[in-house]
């Protein structure tokens, strides 16, 4: 056969390539793609943090390894984090997304009350390896802040395209396997400061005036 009678067919079938990519057939495995992208960076923002723990503790328990129930919880809570099964299935399985969050959470809790030991600690707090591992670790939450905004902002693009025209025609009929991701929420703990008290330790908090105390 001529393959100038093949031309005819080839046109019709890039013409239907083009087509069927500007009716948005290829939206969802890309961005189903791109979510998956940003939970890889996600993970390996975490994963900083929790290569970061082991030196830092050590540092702390060289100044202050009286604060044994601080460095204990701070040890406990990693082994958590890192022994949560966590895969690419879980970005579409919220029992699993929740018990992930929740261990990163806790491990938040907990390094925040560590890294405010150091006020109690003036050797501590001037050490360079406690300075050096602090700035790393401020460095590593700055990361882990960025990677989950991307991440839930490329969530919320996937997200919508399965439930919208056309990527909702796709999804019902090409692509019935693709589930929603879930998004990171912000847990209460993140919504309250920690609390930490040291022994003999006297409050600085100014006490409520008088009109503050009266009932309204």
């Amino acid at each position: 056969m001529s393959i100038w009678k093949q031309i005819p067919k080839l046109a019709a079938g890039l013409g239907l390539a083009l087509a069927l990519a500007g009716c948005g057939i290829n939206n969802i495995p890309a961005k189903d793609q791109n979510v998956k992208a940003r939970w890889a960076d996600v993970q390996a923002a975490y994963q900083r943090r929790s290569d970061l723990i082991p030196n830092l503790v050590n540092t702390v328990a060289g100044f202050a390894a009286q604060e044994k129930s601080v460095l204990i919880g701070v040890t406990e809570a990693r082994a958590q984090a890192t022994h949560v099964s966590v895969d690419a299935s879980t970005i579409t399985d919220p029992a699993k997304f929740a018990q992930f969050q929740a261990a990163q959470d806790k491990l938040s809790g907990v390094l925040g009350r560590l890294m405010a030991i150091s006020e109690n600690y003036p050797q501590l707090k001037s050490d360079q390896n406690f300075l050096t591992l602090q700035a790393q670790l401020e460095g590593t939450e700055n990361r882990i802040e960025i990677a989950r905004r991307d991440y839930n902002s490329a969530v919320q693009d996937y997200n919508t395209e399965l439930v919208t025209i056309p990527g909702s025609l796709w999804a019902a009929t090409m692509y019935k396997s693709y589930k929603q991701a879930t998004p990171f929420a912000a847990s209460a703990a993140a919504q309250t400061a920690p609390v930490v008290s040291f022994p003999g330790a006297t409050s600085t908090a100014p006490p409520p005036s008088p009109a503050a105390a009266q009932p309204h």
